[in-house]
Parts: structure tokens; C-alpha cells; sequence
């Protein structure tokens, strides 16, 4: 008797500890913070998801995507992108556009269990050699006072040529230019940590988590000599960003530089010393592990690719197939979607 009564007390506490667990789980949103410039932004228009949704030759592709003949609305994955916040769907990309977000935080919904919030911070054309320059990494005072002295000379040489009379830079307009991306996403992160449950009334009483970051940036740092510096900065990038968000081993995904599709880039070029740059963070000792450099030009939309060239001369069928110049990844709704895909894919390996 005594010995059923111990079974059923075991029972009854494995039942417990198992009801407690998925009480604490269900308590916790997993935060994935997508940062960057404009391909971050995303370039994909929505028309040509709505087409090649429905088009027999590509529909496959975004049929998980789908709830009939309309875009699923995500009940487990939120997103905020700076003035906009909802339930993931269609259309969080610049205007009337859609990015590797939608992707992304799908397979990271059917990931995990508990629900998924997704902070969007990214800003067309803003380089990590400057705007999102980390605080450990601050510019020299010589280089920055060159750098004045050439902004003040701009600046007078523009005020004689245009008969005006604009305000000389200084040393602290010059300084703030420097890091100010960075200090915005730490901004939206944090307001939307305070006011998460406003934003998102369905996660109320809920604690959030932030469980990984997602970079896809690189193109304005392939100027003026920045590219030979991306290594250094992405360094203090990444460890900046854990320190802020303390989670020192916070898992951070970069999308690589593949605007060049199926041709390789020039050899010495800036986008191959970023791609390298890039790649080089998976060896440093206290990053392996913990971040993941993901190829994107193995991604290309081919048909997109093989029609881009002349375009214009084929703009009917190029509403079709792109919506963008290369630079966007030919705003290639199938491109953006399947990095989206692979950097998911990329952030729970290294969760695991």
C-alpha cells in the first residue's frame, strides 16, 4: 500500500514540476533584436510577394507564409521596426515593402514555444565605420580634428558659393555624428522593454528575453577606407552590444555582403575585406561558438538575376521577378526570404 502511495506522490510531483516549467515558459518572450542599414530595412516589394505568392512557379517558396489566400498574421511573433508594432505579417520592411524579418521570425515562432518579439532598429545607408560605431570605439582626437578642419573649410567654401552664412562645424557636432545609430537601437530597445505590454497587450505579465541578434549591413563602409577597418569595429560591435544588452554571450548572426549574386567579388575589393571581416568574428577565441557569419550571395534569386541587366526594357516582367537595384538584392521578395531563412536557421545552431 505504502509503496503505490509513494508512486502516486512521485506521480503527482513529476506532474507538478512538469505543469511549473511550461508555466515558466509560457511566461517568457524570446527577443530577437534584427539590426543594420537599408537591406535591414528590407527591399522586397509587397506586390511582387503577392504575385509570386500565387504564381504556380514560385508560390511553393511562400506557401508556409499563407493562411489561404491571405498572409498569415503571426499570434505568437510581435514585432516592433521604430514607429510601427504588431503581429507579424506582410509589410514590416521600408514602405509597401517586406525584408528577411518575415522569414526569420517565422521559423523562430515554430522554433520556440513561448512566444517570439522581434525589435527592428536599421536605417538606410548609415555605415558602422561611423553612425554605428560602438563606445568602446571611439575615433582618435587627431583623426577627428582633421576631420573638422575639412568640414569647416567645406562648410565656408559652400557659404561664399551660395552667398550664405551657415554656423561653422565644431568639435561636438563632429563627435556626435559618431555612434549615433548605435545609440538610437539601444534607445528603441529600451523603450520598448519599458513599454512592451502597452505596445503588445497580449504579452502582458510575460518577462522578455532577448535570445539573439541579427546584423545585415556593410554597404557604406566600402568607402573612403572603411572596409579596413570593419574587422576592429565589428569586434567592438558585438561586444559592445552584449555588454549593453548583458548577455555576454548573446548568439549574433551577420548576414554577409552578396549583393554580388552568382560573380564573385574582385579580389582586394572592399566587399571581400567586409565578407572576410565578416567571417572572421566565427574565430576569435571568446566569439566561437556564440556568432555565425552567413553567405548570402549562394542565396540568389537566379531569375531575378538573369533579368535585372536589362531590366528596363523588360519592366513588366521585371515587376514580376524583382523590385530593386542590386545593391538591395534586386529587391528579390524570394532573396530576402531565404536569408531570412538561413540566418534563423544560423541563430538556433548556435543556441543549440
Amino acid at each position: 500500500m505504502q509503496s503505490k502511495f509513494n508512486v502516486l506522490m512521485m506521480c503527482v510531483v513529476v506532474s507538478s514540476m512538469l505543469l511549473l516549467s511550461e508555466t515558466v515558459a509560457n511566461e517568457t518572450v524570446k527577443v530577437y533584436i534584427l539590426a543594420g542599414q537599408s537591406n535591414m530595412e528590407g527591399k522586397a516589394p509587397n506586390a511582387l510577394f503577392d504575385h509570386q505568392a500565387k504564381d504556380p512557379k514560385t508560390k511553393e517558396i511562400f506557401a508556409h507564409l499563407r493562411s489561404g489566400s491571405k498572409w498569415t498574421v503571426h499570434d505568437d511573433v510581435f514585432i516592433k521596426y521604430l514607429k510601427r508594432h504588431g503581429k507579424l505579417t506582410l509589410g514590416y520592411g521600408s514602405r509597401n515593402r517586406t525584408g528577411a524579418e518575415l522569414e526569420f521570425g517565422y521559423v523562430m515562432g515554430k522554433h520556440h514555444k513561448e512566444p517570439v518579439l522581434i525589435i527592428k532598429t536599421a536605417w538606410g545607408g548609415h555605415s558602422l565605420y561611423k553612425l554605428f560605431r560602438s563606445p568602446s570605439n571611439p575615433r582618435s582626437p587627431e583623426l577627428l580634428k582633421e576631420e573638422l578642419a575639412k568640414a569647416i573649410e567645406r562648410t565656408k567654401k559652400s557659404n561664399e558659393k551660395h552667398k550664405r552664412n551657415q554656423p561653422l562645424p565644431t568639435m561636438e557636432s563632429i563627435k556626435e555624428q559618431y555612434g549615433r545609430s548605435y545609440r538610437n537601437m539601444m534607445a528603441e530597445i529600451k523603450d520598448t522593454f519599458e513599454n512592451y505590454e502597452t505596445l503588445f497587450p497580449e504579452l502582458k505579465g510575460k518577462k522578455l528575453e532577448v535570445a539573439g541578434f541579427f546584423w545585415f549591413q556593410g554597404w557604406n563602409d566600402q568607402y573612403n577606407g572603411a572596409e579596413k577597418e570593419y574587422e576592429h569595429n565589428l569586434k567592438h560591435f558585438i561586444k559592445d552590444v552584449r555588454k549593453d544588452l548583458k548577455s555576454p554571450k548573446l548568439p549574433f548572426v551577420t548576414a554577409m555582403m552578396g549583393q554580388h549574386g552568382s560573380k564573385a567579388p574582385p579580389k582586394g575589393s572592399p566587399r571581400e575585406i567586409i565578407n572576410k571581416a565578416q567571417k572572421a568574428m566565427e574565430s576569435i577565441p571568446e566569439f566561437k561558438g556564440n556568432v555565425k557569419a552567413v553567405a548570402t550571395d549562394v542565396l540568389v534569386d537566379k531569375a531575378a538575376e538573369k533579368l535585372y541587366p536589362k531590366w528596363r526594357q523588360n519592366f513588366e516582367q521585371w515587376k514580376l521577378t524583382g523590385g530593386d537595384h542590386a545593391y538591395h538584392y534586386l529587391g528579390s521578395a524570394i532573396w530576402f526570404t531565404r536569408i531570412g531563412k538561413a540566418c534563423a536557421e544560423a541563430m538556433i545552431e548556435l543556441q543549440k
